[in-house]
């Protein structure tokens, strides 16, 4: 039964990938450097990890770079996003230095969250972003909030929320679903599905795995996309912007993705073969695949492309080397921060 079911799903998918238009010399080249980005950021903080620089939890973003990178070429100043605690790509998305997130990661005071946040709680206002959250799912009722403030300031914005695939079965989920419906609030809900709550798969943990139909009982519109391919992303991503500034009520897309690592850094993810994580690696890398494109289409050669990732690397280098290099904390930050009532 699975496999002509996949069968459908990735004609589906063929079909409307078919159907989008064939993006532009520049995107290509942006999405290829973002993405990249990411992929080397993440490789670089696995790395500072190992080496006892980062403290704490660390979640890596390897493999779902198109989710992110996608979602954000489809939003505008002023939009808002809040997600779970695999946030570094989210924080890079947003335009934010990767010094001040690499500085954070190591708990240094050029840190975004001055060094007291860590992997797990950044948050840059400035840029629309709120949190990295540690507490499964208990992003998604603020992200609701963040839709109610817009709605209420009249201000045209949406709420773009992330969660996983076992956040998508928290009860609080349930409840900003049905808020948001029964206010109709500016809310894209984004199911960041990469196929493991932890070291449980969906199909171990939820019974029904069509996550983009867990709005239709709130009358929510869901609509599920291939998270690795940032063109899907960014075109689902356009459709539910619209909808949500016409004052349609929220959104509900499930992105198809996949992690190259473990759910943590502490890990090891024997609950799946290396035969599976390499197949998705070798067929299904969204990076690769846009590098593919980019030397299809004539756009760039291999030469150009390695340029591009010794340029990544070095830029990646600098923000290790300015993490280390930076001071921590003095104890009297200790006392900022810090919301007192009489």
């Amino acid at each position: 039964m699975a496999g002509p079911k996949k069968k459908a799903k990735s004609a589906k998918a063929d079909k409307a990938r078919a159907a989008m238009p064939s993006p532009s010399r520049e995107s290509l080249e942006t999405y290829y450097r973002e993405m990249l980005t990411i992929r080397r950021f993440e490789e670089k903080a696995g790395q500072m990890y190992g080496m006892g620089l980062i403290g704490g939890f660390c979640h890596l973003y390897i493999g779902q770079e198109a989710v992110v990178t996608g979602m954000q070429h489809a939003l505008e100043p002023g939009d808002t996003v809040i997600t779970g605690y695999r946030c570094h790509a989210h924080m890079l998305a947003a335009g934010v230095d990767p010094k001040s997130v690499m500085a954070e990661l190591t708990g240094r005071t050029a840190g975004v969250s001055r060094g007291k946040g860590g992997s797990m709680h950044m948050f840059t206002p400035d840029r629309g972003f709120y949190g990295g959250h540690g507490i499964v799912g208990a992003q998604v009722p603020l992200g609701a909030g963040f839709g109610f403030a817009h709605k209420y300031r009249g201000n045209d914005r949406v709420s773009v929320t992330y969660f996983g695939d076992g956040a998508a079965n928290q009860g609080q989920v349930f409840e900003a679903f049905n808020m948001a419906a029964l206010w109709k609030l500016p809310v894209i809900f984004v199911i960041e599905n990469n196929q493991y709550a932890m070291g449980t798969s969906v199909a171990r943990s939820t019974a029904v795995q069509e996550l983009y139909q867990r709005g239709e009982a709130f009358g929510i519109p869901g609509n599920q996309a291939d998270g690795m391919d940032v063109v899907a992303v960014q075109s689902a991503a356009e459709a539910a912007v619209t909808k949500c500034r016409a004052g349609d009520g929220p959104a509900l897309l499930e992105m198809m993705t996949y992690r190259y690592r473990g759910h943590s850094m502490s890990d090891p993810a024997k609950y799946r073969t290396r035969e599976e994580v390499s197949k998705m690696r070798q067929e299904r890398d969204p990076i690769e695949n846009v590098r593919e494109q980019m030397i299809a289409e004539g756009f760039a050669d291999d030469d150009a492309l390695k340029e591009v990732d010794r340029d990544v690397k070095a830029k990646i280098n600098d923000a290790a080397e300015f993490a280390q290099d930076n001071p921590q904390p003095d104890s009297t930050e200790l006392h900022t921060d810090i919301l007192a009532t009489a």
